[in-house]
């Protein structure tokens, strides 16, 4: 299990947009088999920036596997218009939970 983060700033009143897009996209991400789960968070302090999570069943799976897909065509249509608030992208591996986390897949 992989879970990737992607960090956008975006002027606060575009974020109702990003919000709008993402829920569409989400549906993509959702019906994809190695999207086990996503998220978008908008920070409180500062509601210019938004992380989303995604948590895919292997790097492999969301790279040559989602990637690869038809539906990331649709994907990144939807995004596009949001690449240049895009201030990263990285995959990171699970290595501590709390015992009631959630989604993070099986329990060790």
């Amino acid at each position: 299990m992989i879970v990737e983060y992607v960090r956008y700033v975006i002027p606060e009143e575009q974020g109702a947009e990003l919000r709008a897009v993402y829920a569409e996209a989400g549906r993509i991400l959702s019906a994809n088999e190695h999207c086990i789960a996503w998220e978008l968070s908008r920070c409180v302090e500062d509601p210019d920036q938004h992380v989303v999570r995604i948590v895919w069943d292997s790097q492999a799976g969301h790279e040559q596997g989602f990637r690869a897909s038809p539906a990331f065509a649709d994907f990144i249509a939807l995004l596009g218009r949001f690449v240049p608030y895009n201030q990263g992208m990285a995959h990171y591996e699970l290595v501590a939970q709390a015992d009631d986390a959630y989604p993070v897949g099986p329990r060790q």
